[in-house]
């Protein structure tokens, strides 16, 4: 049995932001080892615009050649519990839960989830709503990207380059790789550049004038939210022995990363596209949770959008104005707040 009446955003086929709209669906009824969760924040991620255009194009492949399969939207999380299925054990109606719920099922861009529960950890004590909806994806997407398989990560005194260092990841990126005690550079946007160095960048490189891989200045780590340059150009910035991660990028760039780890091998790089993401993994979010009790690590919130401005708020991002994160809330905490 479902109640009717619960607002999610869908869309229907591909496109730009536009094709996004606010419906009326069924509000689920958990079962078995699943969770209902009244959400009051959702941040908006770039992989929720790669769905609705797809970016890259063979992203069809898995989510719907012609349309997409799963019309709902969005992966980022933070709400309460409200019911639970008869063999949830982790958690109880009223616990403050956050997660990515990256996948095939239904999106959390709307007023509620459900989901099974070992996809669910607790809110950072003391964290908002709104605060803790920005990390699920992004920030264990920046602790990733600063660790390779084998475990090694930067290390003390080392380069580190984030390209890309204003939008959903770059800034968890930066203030990681302080932690790490690390020398660190962002590459962002003009108008960007004060805010990168608000995050703790020791360096701010505007990359709409200067190309990092020709400014001859060598990093020991670089970390690339979505590729634009060749793997011969990035060799130039990599010190002997240094590492390149990179995130995504369109279909040319993700082709010519197939070939990278031969290529870093022969010029004496590791180079290649993060391959070992483990989506909400469960000790990174407990390492996320110590860095900022620590006060190591904060979440930054460029706007917030109520879910019924939700074409607004995919497109701020799409158009790469946000600084930080943009989060989508229900229109009840927009107005009470």
């Amino acid at each position: 049995m479902h109640d009717v009446g619960v607002k999610a955003a869908v869309r229907d086929r591909y496109g730009s932001p536009d094709v996004v709209r606010v419906v009326e669906v069924d509000r689920p009824v958990p079962t078995e080892d699943r969770v209902l969760v009244e959400v009051r924040a959702a941040s908006v991620n770039r992989a929720d615009l790669d769905a609705i255009k797809p970016r890259p194009q063979f992203a069809r492949t898995f989510i719907g050649l012609r349309r997409p399969r799963n019309p709902r939207l969005g992966i980022d999380v933070a709400g309460v519990v409200t019911d639970v299925g008869p063999n949830v054990t982790r958690f109880k109606p009223g616990d403050e839960v956050f997660a990515d719920l990256f996948g095939p099922r239904d999106g959390t861009f709307a007023e509620y989830v459900c989901e099974r529960e070992k996809r669910f950890e607790t809110i950072p004590t003391g964290m908002s709503f709104e605060d803790a909806s920005t990390l699920p994806h992004s920030a264990i997407l920046a602790l990733q990207g600063l660790r390779l398989r084998d475990r090694r990560t930067p290390q003390p005194g080392d380069r580190v380059l984030i390209d890309g260092a204003s939008g959903n990841v770059g800034p968890f990126a930066i203030q990681v790789a302080k932690a790490l005690g690390c020398e660190v550079t962002g590459a962002c946007r003009t108008e960007k550049m004060d805010f990168v160095r608000s995050l703790g960048a020791d360096h701010v490189i505007d990359y709409t004038t200067t190309d990092y891989t020709r400014a001859g200045v060598r990093y020991d780590w670089i970390l690339d939210t979505d590729s634009h340059h060749s793997l011969l150009a990035v060799k130039r910035a990599l010190r002997p022995g240094g590492v390149y991660v990179t995130l995504g990028g369109n279909d040319r760039a993700i082709l010519s990363l197939i070939a990278a780890p031969v290529i870093g091998r022969a010029v004496g790089r590791q180079m290649g596209l993060m391959l070992w993401w483990k989506p909400f993994d469960r000790d990174d979010v407990a390492k996320l949770k110590e860095l900022i009790a620590a006060g190591k690590l904060k979440p930054t919130i460029d706007r917030r959008f109520a879910l019924d401005e939700i074409v607004d708020a995919l497109r701020w991002v799409d158009d790469g104005r946000a600084k930080g994160k943009v989060v989508v809330v229900p229109q009840r905490e927009v107005l009470g707040s």
